[in-house]
């Protein structure tokens, strides 16, 4: 017998910085604020203080705070954190152990990291239902956390002008009173990940003088520094994703008229209208949520999804369709219904 499994609520927290495409232009005087929006469709973005070492960790714990602030009884209920990042606190321990401590959950909560990335809201639920379907926990609080700009060379204009931090908290239970969580795709394929990679700053690559010496002008990006090759993902994103979305749809006994409403990872304007026009999608049946936040990776759908509900844009009985694609390579998409 399938264990019914649902999202139950969601909660998001933005830092307070933001970078705004005038605040852009003014740093790189070839750029015009229409440009920037026109090849975006991003107005600002939230970054973390790096003054004060704001971390992902820091936005995830906001995020879940606010998540209990407004869900009453709920810290006490959690007996699983799932923590999604590119940016953990430390080698060792699991920062899923450290915010278990941090946002008093009890001691009988399970922890696990999940380093994913764009992608990661997806595989977390997955993970999530997993874990609820075989009964070894009853509500799981997923976070996921990103501080993309620690790892944006500060003279990457192409990649400032797409990137924001943000952190998202996700209450998923077994039940069936609210968006009921349906079956999973996912995939990988490790040939593209030089296509989208944070170069030095762990095992493989440490942080050497060399490196330090090489971006002194950037205060050594200790973290590492990223580097895309935006054409390569563009056309990784095309083959893909329909695909994707043709297997679930299959796997899940649907057709494209059966969704409602269509919720992409955000990774910018472009790429998102041409998936849409590849997809034969309706406007106004495709969730666009970057305008105010930027790509903030394993965050961009939750964001858009508590965006959605603010804006009472689900009803009863509709069907979502989540679809994340990414860093790695990977892919991941699944269907959630609003009952």
């Amino acid at each position: 017998m399938n264990t019914p499994v649902s999202i139950k609520s969601i909660s998001c927290h933005l830092p307070e910085k933001q970078v705004t495409n005038a605040d852009l232009v003014k740093e790189f005087p070839f750029l015009t604020e229409a440009t920037i929006l026109k090849k975006t469709g991003i107005l600002k973005r939230h970054v973390r203080n790096a003054e004060i070492n704001e971390i992902g960790s820091d936005l995830g714990y906001h995020a879940a705070e606010k998540l209990f602030a407004t869900n009453s009884g709920l810290r006490e209920k959690i007996d699983f954190i799932l923590f999604c990042t590119q940016g953990l606190d430390h080698k060792g321990p699991a920062t899923a152990c450290v915010l278990q401590e941090r946002l008093k959950l009890g001691k009988k909560c399970g922890a696990i990291d999940i380093p994913m990335g764009c992608t990661g809201f997806v595989n977390g639920l997955g993970v999530a239902k997993g874990l609820l379907a075989t009964r070894q926990a009853s509500n799981i609080l997923l976070v996921t956390a990103e501080i993309a700009s620690s790892v944006i060379h500060p003279k990457d204009h192409e990649l400032r002008m797409l990137f924001g931090d943000a952190g998202a908290a996700t209450w998923i239970a077994s039940d069936d009173e609210s968006a009921m969580i349906g079956e999973f795709i996912h995939g990988s394929d490790g040939s593209g990940a030089p296509n989208l990679f944070v170069h030095s700053g762990a095992t493989r690559q440490p942080v050497s003088q060399e490196w330090l010496d090489l971006h002194k002008e950037a205060d050594g990006m200790l973290q590492g520094k990223l580097s895309m090759n935006g054409m390569e993902i563009f056309l990784f994103a095309l083959r893909t994703v329909p695909g994707m979305i043709d297997e679930l749809l299959k796997k899940s006994g649907m057709t494209m008229d059966d969704i409602q409403h269509f919720v992409f990872h955000q990774p910018n304007l472009f790429l998102l209208n041409t998936l849409r026009k590849k997809l034969a999608i309706p406007e106004d049946r495709f969730i666009i949520s970057l305008e105010n936040t930027g790509n903030t990776v394993s965050c961009t759908i939750p964001i858009a999804l508590e965006e959605a509900k603010k804006n009472n844009t689900f009803k009863k009985g509709d069907r979502i369709l989540l679809a994340a694609f990414g860093i790695g390579y990977s892919w991941s998409a699944t269907i959630i219904t609003i009952n």
